[in-house]
């Protein structure tokens, strides 16, 4: 396994993203278990990028200027979705404390999607993954699925470190009304950032 490979993964893992403020939001209104599951559907969300790498789909993505802006917009969409529901503190990432297990598929599909939704994911799959497998490489789509599985394990364990993090401090937001309101606006503010920020992505 290339060093480089871990420490770039590790770097791109670990910044403050969507994944991040979803699992800590999850981590937040849940407690541990909540952001295990956040966690786990932002992981999930990497798999339909993977595939897509490995079967050059990514690629076409990256060369098509109109699909590219056409998942970009949707993702903006979803973002600025998400930051109204937390806003109004509706929805499965609700700052408020929720042990309905119905959530759970809830909180997995948001995060899968917002993941799904991120074109800049394939495009780091495409131009990052393939510098990895050697030239001589017998089996590249192989390789290739290996680096996505140690780069998916890492993101889960990252983002579960983050959501453990929110969650050990769930006890002094959820009791102080003021402080849950800021968090809402903070967290809001943030997905919006987010959004505006996916907006003037280019490819």
């Amino acid at each position: 396994m290339h060093l480089a490979f871990l420490l770039t993964s590790l770097l791109v893992v670990a910044a403050p993203g969507t994944g991040v403020l979803l699992t800590m939001a999850a981590g937040l209104a849940r407690g541990p278990r909540g952001a295990v599951i956040a966690a786990l559907g932002c992981t999930l969300g990497i798999v339909p990028h993977v595939l897509m790498a490995v079967s050059g789909l990514a690629a076409l993505l990256h060369a098509s200027a109109f699909a590219f802006q056409a998942v970009k917009l949707a993702g903006v969409g979803y973002l600025l979705y998400l930051a109204r529901r937390i806003w109004r503190g509706q929805g499965a990432l609700r700052l408020q404390p929720d042990e309905s297990p119905r959530s759970d598929l809830q909180v997995i599909r948001h995060a899968m999607l917002a993941n799904l939704l991120n074109p800049k994911l394939s495009m780091f799959f495409v131009a990052f993954l393939p510098q990895f497998v050697g030239h001589g490489d017998a089996n590249p789509a192989g390789t290739m699925l290996g680096l996505s599985a140690v780069f998916m394990g890492m993101t889960f364990g990252v983002f579960v470190l983050y959501g453990a993090f929110a969650a050990k401090a769930r006890s002094h937001i959820l009791t102080r009304p003021k402080v849950l309101s800021w968090m809402h606006r903070s967290f809001a503010a943030a997905f919006i950032a987010l959004g505006v920020k996916l907006a003037w992505a280019q490819r």
